[in-house]
């Protein structure tokens, strides 16, 4: 546990943020220097089959000290932080939550306030790790990484624990959707596995979102608007149509558990051309497809007003719910909980209202629930975890690989 802290502002301070512009893999150089650095320190604590390929995909193995045939099992995080925010110079502080406003940034005013954000409540007494106001911190998801190489260590420093083989990756651009676009689940060669790369303390998750994007390009028609009347077609007013189409209420700031959405992600354009992206989500199979139908029939519908190809549509799924992939092979959640329990927590088993790897790589043939790193805010200048959370994580992991062998 010494180094687990310092493993997380080490990592942290590594600029990973991916990049969905980018055609190559990794999406940015920073993640693949990251998954360099981690490649030797895998080796420096003594795991073995450590195998860096040149899309940024690294695997190593945990050798098994038991005699008896065990299932091999994984543990899998992401190399690359989030586009959304800021992710240059990050600069962790630890500090001791009082109860008080945490000053982040005391030049820009900028503090972490329980009125704002109550959760951090739960947290009186103990010791956080912040930004420093002005970029994310990266817990999402280097406390994942930090949690599994300390666990690793902890289990080739304590032989008397008895387990089977483990293998553990770590992915490029799981932030941008492509986490899984180029994993070997042939060569990673687990039976199952857990991505760690949940939120709070206790949490197991293995429902997500089905999900797709929608892409509406709209074609208008520019005239002097002196002389404009019945000949010119707006096509930002006919985007503003679009969406005022769509439930009002389903959308991220409305929904929450189960509840999916419409959210709009960037709307650009003149009169002539405008361009709208969606991100289409829920966890029920029937109303997702609901969602893309009525989608289908807002184009249909504004192509027979205004005119044939004045507005279209590409839409793509991106992932689906692992529920069902999951559900088969139940007592791998079993053992989490189990596992969580045994440290003192009280498991949850809450919904993802995103996506991970894990969610892709169970339709791939390996399931993979996700389990707690014990941050929250993610994506933002007011992200923290606290230290105690991710010492938690680490415990939690070792216990698995423990109730494994047995």
């Amino acid at each position: 546990m010494d180094k687990l802290v310092e493993r997380f502002i080490r990592y942290a301070k590594i600029n990973t943020r991916s990049d969905e512009n980018s055609k190559t893999c990794p999406s940015t150089p920073g993640q693949l220097e990251f998954a360099q650095l981690l490649a030797a320190e895998l080796k420096e604590i003594g795991l073995h089959e450590i195998d860096l390929d040149e899309n940024g995909y690294l695997m190593a193995t945990l050798p098994a000290n038991c005699n008896k045939e065990v299932p091999v099992l994984g543990f899998l995080a992401h190399l690359d932080t989030s586009p959304d925010f800021k992710s240059d110079n990050v600069q962790p502080r630890i500090q001791e939550h009082l109860g008080k406003n945490l000053v982040l940034n005391k030049d820009e005013g900028i503090v972490l306030s329980p009125l704002e954000f109550p959760v951090i409540n739960n947290y009186i007494g103990q010791q956080l790790i912040t930004t420093d106001g002005t970029t994310l911190l990266g817990a999402d998801d280097k406390a994942g990484i930090a949690e599994i190489v300390t666990a690793m260590n902890y289990l080739l420093m304590h032989p008397e624990i008895k387990h089977g083989p483990v293998r553990i990756a770590f992915t490029p651009d799981e932030e941008i959707g492509r986490g899984a676009d180029k994993f070997d689940v042939r060569k990673f060669g687990a039976q199952y596995a857990y991505t760690i790369d949940g939120g709070a303390i206790g949490e197991i998750e293995y429902e997500n979102f089905n999900a797709a994007k929608a892409r509406v390009s709209i074609q208008g028609l520019n005239v002097h608007p002196g002389s404009a009347k019945n000949k010119m077609k707006n096509s930002m007013l006919i985007a503003m149509e679009l969406n005022s189409m769509l439930p009002s209420s389903e959308v991220p700031e409305h929904t929450d558990a189960y509840e999916g959405f419409f959210h709009l992600t960037d709307i650009s354009g003149a009169v002539e051309n405008t361009t709208v992206n969606y991100l289409i989500r829920d966890h029920d199979v029937k109303s997702f497809n609901k969602k893309k139908d009525l989608l289908i029939k807002i184009v249909d519908h504004l192509n027979i007003k205004y005119g044939p190809r004045t507005v279209k549509l590409i839409m793509v799924d991106q992932y689906y719910n692992m529920k069902e992939k999951i559900e088969p092979v139940f007592e791998i959640i079993v053992q989490a909980r189990k596992a969580i329990q045994s440290r003192g927590i009280t498991p949850r088993i809450v919904p993802i209202r995103g996506g991970t790897d894990g969610s892709r790589l169970s339709f791939m043939g390996l399931p993979c629930p996700n389990l707690f790193t014990g941050g929250h805010n993610f994506h933002s200048r007011y992200e923290f975890i606290p230290i105690k959370s991710m010492e938690k994580a680490v415990e939690v992991i070792v216990k698995i690989v423990e109730l494994n062998a047995s």
